[in-house]
């Protein structure tokens, strides 16, 4: 009799209560839950960085591509200004007095000599009537290119050279009834004629010499003048 009592009470002894083994589940749960969610917070920093390193990477070479861009184009405008322009007439010493009146000039229109003190206002300007030549050759020595033009210009040339010039501060543009060609451009001491505004020396005048090496007074205003 003993003994069969001894042996129900040693296996008794091994069986868990069922109290326990819930909580021991529950605890299994929770470290399971917890170690997914550190698994799961572990990928989405790694993805933020993989991210972040893609967008800096990004930014760094969006950056020297501006950069090289940038530099790429000044050095283009920069060899093109040094390229001669077939066709470009010049003047040197051409006298730079200020005078009240009427100038008599030798080239038409004029490109440089003594003008009135007042320049003629050239930040994109487009003026619908004929310039006093004697304001227009003071913004010229200011590093201005002034385009003209006279009957045999097409509409689709003025709008093209309309167009060009109200982009352009240091240039302004009139018509000139009396000048030989169909389109003149204009800087201190320096004319081209051409006979369309679509001619690519129009762009190439445009590089050289708005306030190009010709300008008597780098940096001097455009703005505020004769309108």
């Amino acid at each position: 009799m003993g003994s069969a009592s001894q042996q129900t009470n040693s296996s008794g002894s091994n069986k868990v209560r069922p109290g326990k083994q819930a909580a021991a589940d529950r605890r299994e749960r929770i470290a399971k839950l917890r170690a997914e969610e550190q698994r799961r917070e572990k990928r989405m920093k790694i993805i933020a960085f993989s991210v972040a390193g893609v967008l800096v990477a990004g930014t760094i070479a969006g950056g020297a591509y501006i950069i090289i861009d940038a530099q790429n184009k000044q050095h283009a405008k920069a060899e093109a200004a040094k390229a001669p322009i077939p066709g470009v007439k010049t003047w040197n010493n051409l006298s730079r007095n200020h005078v009240q009146g009427t100038v008599n000039y030798p080239m038409t229109p004029p490109v440089g000599g003594d003008h009135n003190p007042v320049w003629q206002t050239c930040m994109g300007n487009v003026y619908t009537q004929p310039l006093q030549n004697e304001h227009a050759v003071h913004s010229l020595e200011h590093g201005a290119v002034w385009v003209t033009y006279n009957n045999k210009a097409t509409a689709a040339d003025i709008k093209i050279l309309s167009d060009k010039v109200k982009a352009t501060q240091y240039s302004m543009m009139s018509p000139y009834p009396t000048e030989s060609g169909t389109i003149t451009l204009s800087a201190w001491g320096t004319q081209l004629v051409v006979d369309s505004a679509t001619d690519p020396r129009v762009n190439e005048f445009f590089t050289k010499y708005v306030q190009g090496p010709q300008t008597q007074e780098p940096g001097a205003s455009c703005s505020d003048g004769q309108m």
